[in-house]
């Protein structure tokens, strides 16, 4: 053993590797004779273990160039002589005819002819596979050593290029005949045709063959794109669906309602799926989805929607389901749903639309009632106000019934698509907002008022919360919340003032959602009104303990309830008359003794506590109780009886009712005296008197001469034969209550908006201005918009009239020279 050497590996010597050389003509005629045999089926009495050594001493001779070619020239003439021959024996005339469009063949002969061509091709090919995998194991060391060193193709692989060369692009003797490939993709393309007729056809049959058309090439490359499938029948698949599918949209078009075509479509995607994993190649699957797609969905999508029984038509029927796969279809095709969305709003707008033109007609029929009627006959206008009012209540009622109907079909049948929200929300905004209507943020809030005085009674607080939540929404929709937030102080202090209002929390609740949706700026003064309120009540309370400190031995002292209200909340020049506003600010009612008395105790009081504060007195707005004593007449059992009862007036009405306490029986007073004596605007005069003189139930004062207007010169004396049913009698005054505005009040209410919009527009400039110290004016106008919006939209025209103020007043300059016309910031 020899030092420093490692233990030694005994090898077998080689042996056979310079024997005898080989007889390559016979041992390939030995393996010729076996693949034979193979062909034959008739392999049972072979010897794979000889066959391999057979080839294995060929191609260790240097012989594989040799085996090689032998083989595939073997091979070749096989597929040329044999296999072909069977094939071709199954073109019959009723599978030629198919290809060449000749008549005389019916649907079931072509069908059965085509599948007897593939299953003899189907069977061929499986015994080719069978047969090249058995000859691949003999030629094995072939394959491994001599394919490899000379970077030929596999025999296998070689065997399966020849089944496509000899096989399928084989022609027959007939005259014209395709290739059997061309042959087969029409078969498979004919029977695909008639299982979309409703045919029933070999499914498993075609997927065999489809499986040979994946396993086989269109080149020497193989690669996914190179399969025959790919290069030679799917296309023609997919081509020949794109024209089934377009034949079929404009016949479904024409012969069916929108319904129908969107269930159909959906049925076909289903169908070309299934084909697909079943007959042909999961791969084909988004393909044919998308030609489907395109020829039914994306290239009839318009023509789909605006059909008869399209979006419009489903939804003014509520048909939710197909609305449900007209939104699937668009979806498939286009993620923004373009089309549905544009229909969707054209929709909304069009009913929305429709929703104001029906408020827009009753509330001109009212108004030419109203018009038509002598201005005098206070219940005439009565009347008419409050038939508008019942308008506009019925065109909120109409907008939340819209909106009910669209949140419903944007919830079952678009899925709660959040795209299709916004959409739905600036179409509502759209209507709500439209120049032909500008009464929405009135008509909304006078919903609010109506609900917040009857509406409300008797729900449950859920429902409450139902009620509030819709004013909500509406309100997100008023773009001119400003407005908006004007008819609402202005109802809110009516609702106040004259206690018309169920629960104060419910009020409360209601501003805290407008606090929550529109900031606090935009509550700001409708808190300070509640506020007012509860001031208010401390000081009546403490007024009445002051009184009681005194001690006053006088029964019949007055009891004094106190609003105090801060000017610059209220909007107390809405609470006046309906006309002579300015002749009301000039002209300071003459209140009876008793009454001045208390007001200057009060004013007294009030200025010990507060000094510096000035009160004014507005009597527009009070109301007083007063006991008042009929004489007496006579009874069933023949006695007399005092007839006593209590009536609630406004206090223009107390002041006008105690002027008749000292006047006999038999005098009057005249219109102008009555006016003289109190100095009560002639408007609130007039309905008063309306009131106290007209109204049946309530005619405590007689007129003369008797009719339903009020004129300069009628006389008016006390009635001393009224009779009430009931001892507590309320008398209202003809339009005191929240009513809808007429043509000249909207005027006012709407100059007096734009004249506050003045200055809001002002502040914005300045605050910009201040910031950027110079911007040009596309800049500046673009801003202040931006800024503005949440309040309201204001007029470019407005913004420069503005901006041209605040020059004049040097807040702003020009800049001289400057490109686009620009201004600079003056501290």
């Amino acid at each position: 053993m020899i030092a420093g050497r490692g233990r030694q590996k005994i090898r077998p010597p080689r042996r056979g590797v310079h024997g005898e050389e080989i007889d390559f003509e016979n041992t390939w005629a030995i393996i010729a004779s076996a693949f034979r045999e193979i062909h034959t089926k008739n392999a049972s009495k072979l010897s794979y273990e000889e066959l391999y050594r057979h080839a294995y001493r060929i191609v260790l001779k240097k012989k594989g160039e040799d085996l090689y070619r032998r083989v595939r020239d073997f091979e070749h003439e096989w597929l040329s002589n044999e296999v072909r021959g069977s094939i071709q024996a199954l073109l019959t005339a009723n599978l030629l005819a198919s290809t060449q469009i000749i008549g005389g063949t019916t649907a079931n002969e072509r069908r059965t002819a085509g599948e007897r061509f593939m299953k003899g091709l189907k069977q061929a090919w499986e015994d080719h596979q069978v047969c090249m995998a058995m000859l691949a194991d003999v030629l094995m060391y072939m394959d491994r050593v001599y394919c490899t060193d000379h970077r030929r193709p596999s025999i296998y692989s070689t065997s399966m290029v020849l089944f496509r060369d000899d096989i399928l692009s084989s022609v027959s003797s007939e005259e014209d005949s395709p290739p059997i490939l061309v042959l087969l993709n029409h078969v498979i393309l004919e029977q695909i045709r008639m299982e979309r007729d409703g045919d029933v056809i070999e499914k498993a049959l075609i997927k065999s063959c489809v499986y040979m058309l994946e396993a086989l090439y269109d080149g020497q490359i193989e690669t996914e794109g190179q399969r025959l499938y790919v290069t030679s029948f799917e296309e023609d698949f997919l081509n020949s669906s794109r024209d089934f599918y377009r034949a079929e949209a404009e016949l479904m078009l024409r012969d069916s309602d929108a319904g129908a075509y969107c269930r159909h479509t959906r049925r076909r995607i289903y169908e070309e799926q299934d084909r697909c994993r079943s007959t042909l190649s999961d791969t084909t699957t988004p393909k044919i989805e998308k030609v489907v797609e395109d020829e039914l969905i994306k290239n009839r999508i318009h023509e789909l929607i605006e059909m008869e029984s399209g979006v419009r038509f489903m939804i003014d029927n509520d048909r939710l389901e197909e609305l449900s796969l007209i939104y699937d279809l668009n979806a498939r095709v286009d993620n923004k749903k373009t089309e549905l969305m544009r229909a969707i709003q054209k929709r909304v707008v069009e009913m929305g639309t429709d929703v104001n033109n029906a408020a827009i007609a009753a509330s001109q029929v009212q108004s030419a009632l109203s018009e038509g009627a002598d201005k005098g006959k206070g219940a005439v206008q009565e009347k008419n106000l409050n038939q508008q009012t019942i308008a506009a209540l019925k065109w909120v009622e109409d907008v939340l019934q819209l909106k009910d109907k669209f949140d419903e079909i944007w919830r079952e049948s678009f899925g709660s698509d959040q795209p299709l929200q916004t959409a739905l929300t600036r179409s509502f905004a759209d209507f709500i907002n439209a120049s032909t209507f500008p009464r929405s943020s009135e008509y909304i809030s006078l919903f609010i008022d109506e609900n917040m005085k009857k509406g409300i009674k008797g729900k449950t607080e859920n429902e409450i919360d139902l009620v509030l939540e819709k004013a909500i929404v509406l309100l997100r929709y008023v773009q001119d919340k400003d407005l908006f937030e004007r008819y609402y102080k202005k109802h809110l202090c009516r609702r106040l003032l004259m206690q018309k209002s169920i629960s104060n929390d419910v009020e409360k609740q209601m501003i805290s959602r407008m606090k929550i949706e529109l900031g606090n700026n935009f509550t700001m003064k409708l808190e300070a009104m509640f506020k007012d309120m509860t001031i208010s009540e401390e000081l009546t309370s403490g007024y009445k303990a002051h009184v009681a400190q005194l001690g006053d031995p006088d029964p019949k002292r007055i009891e004094l309830g106190i609003n105090v209200l801060t000017s610059m909340t209220w909007p107390l020049e809405s609470m006046g008359s309906s006309g002579d506003n300015e002749e009301g600010k000039k002209l300071k009612c003459v209140f009876p003794p008793a009454i001045e008395r208390i007001k200057k105790g009060f004013e007294k009081y009030y200025g010990e506590k507060h000094s510096g504060r000035t009160l004014t007195w507005l009597a527009a707005m009070g109301s007083a109780d007063i006991k008042a004593v009929f004489p007496k007449v006579p009874q069933k059992d023949g006695s007399l009886k005092e007839r006593r009862h209590e009536l609630n007036v406004s206090t223009y009405g107390m002041v006008i009712l105690l002027l008749f306490n000292d006047l006999p029986a038999d005098q009057f007073l005249t219109f102008e005296e009555i006016q003289a004596r109190t100095n009560i605007p002639k408007s609130d005069l007039i309905r008063n008197l309306q009131s106290l003189a007209v109204a049946s139930k309530t005619r405590i004062l007689m007129k003369d001469p008797m009719s339903k207007d009020i004129s300069e010169t009628d006389r008016f004396s006390f009635n001393e034969g009224f009779q009430g049913k009931f001892h507590r009698i309320k008398v209202g005054v003809v339009t005191s209550g929240n009513k809808v505005e007429s043509d000249r009040e909207r005027k006012e209410t709407e100059k007096k908006n734009d004249d506050s919009r003045a200055f809001c527009i002002e502040a914005a400039v300045v605050r910009i201005m201040k910031q950027r110290k110079e911007l040009s004016h596309q800049q500046l106008v673009a801003e202040t918009l931006n800024q503005l919006a949440p309040q309201f939209k204001p007029d470019v025209s407005m913004i420069k009239k503005r901006v041209e103020s605040l020059i004049e007043r040097e807040y702003l300059e020009r800049i001289e020279g400057a490109s686009v016309d620009s201004y600079r910031y003056l501290a």
